[in-house]
């Protein structure tokens, strides 16, 4: 199996280093760039081919909200760092395309399984805990944002909004199958589906736009 290929990016070279010694132990993870803030961060994940990036949100210069959303498109999944789980800038890094998100004080060995999760475009969010973030986001902070998400959702199919209301409850693809009686192939093609019909990137988007609508 290749090597998952990680870039680290966070403004204290002490977080970098001490994560860059901490991956270099993982098997089949190797660390193949760091960067002090989000400014050259597309540029580097392209020319290392990255696969998976630790970003830290709160950095001087191009911060890490900025640089995910430049990330978009490149095919590296992101997993922003972060002190506060409850932090507004979660969220924001989250609709911006992050796929999951990590405390900087996560023991290693749960560091390394997001990882791997986010390289083979697993969600690095457990479905309780996808639950647990929409439980405390606010209604949609504007009529344009509840508008363009009842629009969005409006294009999909009857069946296509059914499984995009069950990832919103932070269900499981296996548990959405059993729960409405398709098989598991069939839901991650509905998600895939979503997620193309809608430009997202990961299924936390797709709960957040079903929570924006209501």
């Amino acid at each position: 199996m290749d090597a998952v290929r990680v870039v680290i990016v966070d403004d204290e070279w002490l977080v970098r280093a001490g994560l860059t010694t901490m991956l270099s132990g993982a098997e089949a993870v190797t660390v193949v760039g760091e960067a002090g803030d989000g400014a050259g961060v597309a540029e580097l994940v392209a020319s290392t081919r990255a696969d998976v990036v630790l970003m830290d949100i709160r950095m001087p210069g191009v911060d890490g909200i900025t640089a995910t959303m430049r990330l978009r498109g490149s095919g590296a999944a992101v997993i922003v760092l972060t002190t506060f789980d409850t932090d507004e800038l979660v969220l924001r890094a989250l609709r911006a395309g992050a796929c999951g998100f990590l405390l900087k004080d996560t023991p290693p060995a749960e560091i390394v399984a997001a990882i791997r999760r986010a390289a083979r475009s697993e969600p690095t969010l457990s479905p309780s805990a996808v639950r647990t973030l929409i439980a405390q986001l606010p209604a949609a902070d504007s009529k344009d944002r509840r508008s363009a998400a009842r629009e969005a959702l409006g294009s999909l199919s009857l069946g296509e909004r059914r499984v995009a209301e069950a990832v919103a409850e932070g269900l499981s693809n296996a548990e959405i199958a059993a729960s409405l009686v398709m098989s598991l192939a069939t839901i991650k093609s509905y998600v895939s589906r979503i997620l193309v019909k809608l430009d997202l990137t990961n299924r936390v988007q797709i709960a957040l736009l079903v929570r924006d609508a209501e």
